[in-house]
């Protein structure tokens, strides 16, 4: 099969968890997306939270206006994030699960039990022009349920993958390589994130049928030692890396 090259979207929301922690106007995410873009990312992902803990709207607003790559907007299945959404018209909209509990979007959309909740919203955003991905499990059962409501993209979770270890890792990596080629299958583009970092983002790009790696937390946290434009081009090196091991023949 033909490997496809591997894009990297980089998630700026925890520049805006720094900023928010004083509630002042530094550090700015807005330019972090464009560090990102001088680094060699090929999309910007930012997620608005119905509590705003992070990005806000003022940041959808200048990122819209002021980044000419891809924008992925990761918002809840609420009128309130449809109705920005809508007004914003982003390349892309994931659509992801939310608790006001919890620390970080930890959860997997329920796109089968989702069903009748989820297909409106996502008819309204493929009319006004946005890609729509679905932040799920790498579930078989998940996948066909995205493709039944007319989902183009789905975003694989890979926080399990990254939190376990041994026999364990190696389990969920191949369920990982499953879903991907299922989605493949079922002409669904397929991206994945969550949790990666430079130990756990090899294995993970070698997966052929994933196109796009999002990743965020990880990358922020290593810029405060190394810088935002390093941190992003030793990713990518890693992506790369893995992408040229598949690439080549046998």
């Amino acid at each position: 099969m033909e490997i496809s090259p591997l894009r990297l979207g980089i998630n700026i929301d925890h520049v805006a968890t720094i900023r928010n922690a004083r509630g002042i106007q530094n550090p700015d995410p807005v330019r972090a997306a464009h560090l990102a873009v001088k680094s060699g990312a090929d999309g910007i992902t930012a997620h608005l939270r119905e509590d705003r803990r992070h990005i806000s709207d003022d940041d959808i607003q200048r990122l819209t206006n002021e980044i000419d790559l891809p924008l992925n907007l990761e918002i809840a299945a609420t009128d309130e994030m449809l109705a920005i959404a809508l007004r914003h018209k982003p390349h892309a909209v994931c659509i992801v699960p939310e608790k006001r509990q919890e620390l970080t979007t930890e959860g997997r959309l329920d796109a089968i039990g989702g069903h009748n909740h989820l297909k409106p919203i996502i008819d309204q955003l493929n009319a006004n022009g946005s890609r729509v991905s679905l932040f799920i499990d790498p579930d078989k059962g998940q996948l066909d349920a995205a493709r039944s409501m007319g989902a183009p993209v789905v975003e694989l979770h890979t926080g399990k993958y990254c939190e376990v270890s041994g026999e364990e890792r190696d389990a969920e990596l191949e369920r990982l390589a499953i879903a991907a080629a299922h989605a493949s299958e079922i002409g669904l583009e397929c991206h994945a994130g969550h949790g990666l970092a430079y130990d756990t983002v090899e294995a993970v790009a070698e997966i052929p049928n994933l196109v796009e790696l999002n990743i965020g937390h990880f990358l922020i946290g290593e810029a405060i030692f190394v810088g935002l434009e390093n941190a992003i081009k030793r990713m990518r090196d890693h992506m790369d890396r893995a992408r040229t091991r598949i690439a080549l023949p046998n």
